[in-house]
């Protein structure tokens, strides 16, 4: 069988390469992808946060997909492409004596490949969505990276109405020119009035919704409107109606909509339906089975495997304080920043990067301002030109986007768990739409998405075996700290802040 196959060449790669990076469930894993692929049953495999970060797993699904008889579709971002392809594939093709033709594309070489194409996970989506059959239905395919899965499905089926659309719509209205400038003049007018906000988008209000409906019953009448406003006219409060926002720019005076769906299981079921998928996450939920991440994209019945933390060896040392302000009384703002002076004076004379992760965006600034006057040039918002003992003050998106190219960092000051802010539109109208459905919108959506933002942020933390400082309180004082400790294990806790901490090894076991 294939998989036996797998196994034992793998394990003969492995042992061949002197020095190579091991990682300990190679050929576990192989053995589990090679038998998705032989009986074109569907598998979820969490590899872990650091391994996920790392990439050594990488190995396992290529060499699989190598020896597979079979085409194989493999779907990652453009930058695991260019590793496996410049890495991966090289060094286990001539071992295991493949000549099995690689491709990459955005579309299905042809009826007679029998290869293994690379894509990206935008070009797939979009294959899977439209009509057109860039994907021949029932070719196995390994998805790598699906931690960020649903930002990809709902990227792809957001729909837009940018300023130049209405132009487009007027043009191909002649005959309800007044009523559609009336409708963007009003909805100009309104949604300006919103007050600034950091993300600069808005939720569509009742009376804007009111403006768009109408405009939609107005154009009813047309044969053919452009595509853009095809889907005009939902009705937000109905229980599976979509996520409607704005964004805007005051600078320039313009406005564009955005249309998305709450949920996407059902958009989802009928594509894992179509192929045996392979999903590979570092670290979706605690849970094997991964039960939430599962329900909210339509996975059914898949074969669940999940790989323990690495050894003590990627421990980390976690400072969390006991006594400091909760992140939201007006208190934590000056008590943080003080904490954050102390711990850059302790470590001053180590070694190495310094981030401080602030999801706040104001708050983000003004520490950025405040530091700078203290450390000079050292400090940095959002930049990836550091100096070597540099301090990197940085939202999660940019550490989530940028930490494989930076150093390790010795010292992660993180000032609050990244619990989905409430003041992000986006993230209060999905809130909405749990409330509606009286389910748990903070079980089933936000504490989720912290868990395993929480765990991708400190991975490299792990690798260089540093100190995470968690200035958030929530963490001993709410009831699901001890979740949060639980998936930042393996971990040695202090309660004490010493400059021994940064120029000496800890001895202490991992708790």
């Amino acid at each position: 069988m294939i998989e036996a196959e797998v196994h034992l060449s793998l394990h003969n790669f492995l042992r061949s390469q002197a020095g190579f990076p091991s990682w300990p469930h190679h050929l576990t894993m192989a053995r589990l992808v090679a038998r998705a692929l032989r009986l074109g049953r569907s598998a979820l495999i969490q590899v872990g946060p650091v391994s996920g970060f790392q990439g050594r797993y990488r190995t396992s699904f290529v060499a699989s997909a190598l020896m597979w008889h079979g085409p194989v579709i493999i779907v990652a971002p453009a930058a695991v492409q260019q590793r496996l392809l410049q890495v991966e594939i090289p060094r286990l093709q001539p071992w295991l004596q493949s000549n099995k033709p690689i491709r990459t594309g955005d579309v299905w070489p042809g009826s007679d490949f029998l290869g293994l194409l690379l894509t990206t996970p935008e070009a797939w989506l979009k294959g899977q969505f439209t009509s057109a059959d860039n994907f021949p239905p029932g070719i196995p395919t390994i998805i790598d990276g699906v931690d960020d899965l649903e930002d990809w499905v709902r990227d792809q089926l957001t729909q837009d109405i940018q300023p130049h659309d209405w132009d487009q719509l007027l043009l191909a209205c002649p005959d309800k020119a007044e009523i559609i400038r009336s409708a963007r003049a009003q909805l100009t007018h309104i949604l300006f009035q919103h007050p600034v906000n950091p993300y600069q988008c808005y939720l569509i209000s009742a009376l804007e919704q009111d403006i768009l409906a109408d405009l939609s019953s107005q154009l009813a009448s047309v044969g053919t409107l452009p595509a853009p406003w095809a889907n005009l006219g939902h009705n937000q409060n109905s229980a599976d109606s979509p996520l409607l926002w704005a964004t805007i720019s005051r600078r320039h005076g313009l406005f564009s909509l955005h249309s998305a769906p709450m949920e996407l299981a059902t958009s989802l079921r009928t594509i894992w339906q179509r192929q045996p998928v392979v999903l590979i996450g570092s670290a979706l939920e605690p849970e094997t089975e991964a039960p939430l991440f599962r329900q909210r994209l339509g996975l059914d019945e898949v074969t669940c495997l999940k790989f323990s933390n690495d050894s003590q060896g990627t421990a980390i040392q976690l400072y969390v304080p006991h006594k400091l302000p909760l992140p939201n009384t007006p208190e934590f703002q000056a008590a943080f920043i003080h904490k954050v002076r102390t711990l850059l004076c302790l470590s001053a004379t180590a070694p190495g990067l310094t981030v401080v992760l602030v999801g706040d965006v104001p708050l983000k600034a003004q520490v950025g301002a405040i530091l700078a006057s203290e450390f000079g040039s050292r400090v940095q918002v959002e930049k990836t030109c550091l100096d070597d003992n540099g301090i990197l003050i940085s939202g999660w998106e940019f550490w989530r986007s940028h930490q494989a190219v930076l150093p390790a960092p010795h010292l992660l000051i993180i000032a609050t768990l990244p619990l989905p802010s409430l003041e992000n539109p986006l993230v209060a109208g999905r809130v909405a739409h749990y409330k509606r459905s009286h389910q748990d919108w903070f079980r089933l959506f936000l504490l989720p998405a912290a868990l395993n933002e929480l765990q991708r942020a400190i991975a490299p933390v792990r690798e260089s075996q540093g100190i995470v400082a968690l200035l958030d309180s929530r963490v001993v004082n709410r009831s699901y700290g001890a979740q949060v400790l639980a998936v930042l294990s393996p971990l040695a806790r202090i309660n004490y802040l010493d400059p021994s901490l940064f120029s000496q090894p800890n001895d202490e076991d991992p708790g």
